[in-house]
């Protein structure tokens, strides 16, 4: 089934992405990249000059993309091979990504990795780093200056060193992302250990197996000396902020302990289900409980569904102290808890309860009232009304216990006119108010003004 790859952005892709857009600069040269960057440059360079791979041209390589493709629920990218002795692999475009891998890549990488090198660019497509990888790698490559001499802009005076810096290490970043993708398409992390392995100079002609927990045990040193040490730091920092990857090691160990997290169990087997309807399984939670509540019970419901959720049920709640709209959700459970959080697990037969606001109806109200009616306005509306009116509105309220008494007055003209309203009580209750349910025999005794015996 079709895994979302939100689930596995890493912490540190997150954080420095979040960095990135909080640097003073980060939109106005994202509006300028946008104003004059033309995808179109792209297609006409690989057009001329890349091997396009598909089912008729080097289809060895190129099947193995599609399968990638549905797993991860994305459309299948162009595929162009490059002609370049350096082992390397790339994902640009915005609207329609496209996936370069060069010549020594196939040479240097036996061709059971490239199945994970392709898994791991479509992480980025899956991830939504594409855009933001473009800009990056042009800033990296000097790209932007090509952009200053044929648009005229100077990009130069937008991009600061520190958002330049920025962006380099949230492309670092995302790598980690990416790997976890692969990882979770391969099943394994192995293949992202290995691959890792020959980035960083095994070779496949070698004749001699590498060893892993070196590799690993490579990383784990150099983590403790670099934060170990806060200089240390610092030249790292200086070292790799123009670098595009994070060091091989580092990020086999990262993805290599990922991998050892129910996160990553979770996410093989459900992504090994092909039917939805044969799950039995934990499902995933893309979202929060509180992207929920304020939905429509029945959208919310869909929502669920979708997921492969089984069984919905729907709780009305009569009464709200917030403020909701007829068959919105207020707050949900799901098995045991009271709401979620973003990236749970859940069985698939979990009973999800979509508490809803939904307030009784006149009826069901008026069913609680045997024998009453509402009082159709407060004491106050009637005084000064001719008593004539106020007779008719308690009639049509469904009262027929009504008396008129007529109150002689010296001069009604001064206070009130000829036959209006000066008095009215309702079971004996002279200040009664809006909508209170009374008996429907009580006696509703109106007085009124008048100057005639």
């Amino acid at each position: 089934m079709v895994i979302d790859p939100r689930l596995f952005i890493h912490d540190a892709d997150r954080m420095t992405l979040d960095a990135l857009k909080a640097i003073p600069g980060f939109t106005q040269f994202l509006k300028a990249f946008m104003k004059v960057w033309n995808e179109k440059q792209f297609a006409v360079l690989n057009m001329s000059s890349n091997l396009k791979l598909s089912e008729e041209q080097l289809p060895k390589y190129y099947n193995m993309l599609p399968p990638i493709c549905e797993k991860l629920g994305i459309d299948v990218p162009e595929l162009y091979l490059s002609l370049d002795d350096m082992p390397n692999a790339y994902t640009s475009g915005d609207t329609k990504p496209f996936i370069v891998i060069t010549s020594g890549l196939i040479e240097k990488l036996p061709d059971d990795l490239i199945p994970t090198v392709l898994a791991h660019e479509c992480g980025h497509i899956a991830c939504h780093h594409v855009l933001y990888h473009t800009m990056a790698q042009m800033i990296l490559n000097g790209g932007v200056l090509g952009l200053t001499l044929i648009t005229g802009i100077d990009f130069s005076a937008i991009l600061s060193a520190p958002l330049s810096a920025a962006f380099a290490k949230w492309l670092r970043c995302s790598e980690l992302s990416a790997d976890r993708v692969a990882a979770v398409c391969d099943g394994t992390p192995d293949n992202i250990v290995k691959m890792c392995m020959f980035f960083a100079g095994y070779n496949k002609t070698l004749g001699v197996e590498a060893n892993v927990d070196a590799f690993f045990k490579q990383a784990e040193e150099y983590k403790q000396m670099v934060d170990g040490d806060r200089w240390n730091k610092i030249l790292e920092n200086m070292m790799f902020r123009t670098m595009s990857h994070p060091l091989s090691a580092v990020r086999a160990l990262e993805c290599h302990e990922w991998a050892k997290s129910d996160d990553f169990r979770n996410a093989v087997d459900y992504s090994a289900c092909k039917l939805l309807e044969e799950y039995k399984g934990l499902i995933p939670l893309l979202d929060s409980s509180n992207h929920y509540t304020s939905r429509n019970k029945e959208e919310a419901a869909e929502m669920f569904r979708n997921l492969g959720f089984t069984d919905i049920r729907f709780n009305r709640v009569v009464a709200s102290e917030k403020k909701a709209a007829v068959g919105d959700v207020l707050e949900l459970t799901i098995g045991d808890s009271q709401g979620f959080k973003k990236g749970e697990w859940f069985p698939v037969d979990s009973a999800i309860v979509l508490n809803y606001y939904e307030p009784k109806s006149e009826e069901e109200i008026a069913a609680e009232h045997p024998g009453e009616k509402r009082l159709p306005e407060g004491y106050k509306y009637y005084i000064g009304m001719h008593f004539q009116g106020v007779k008719y509105e308690f009639e049509n309220a469904g009262f027929a216990n009504i008396v008129i008494d007529k109150v002689l007055v010296g001069n009604p003209g001064r206070n009130f006119r000829e036959g209006n309203t000066i008095k009215i009580s309702v079971g004996g209750n002279e200040n009664f108010e809006k909508g209170i349910w009374t008996d429907v025999n009580a006696e509703v005794r109106i007085s009124y003004a008048s100057a005639q015996k």
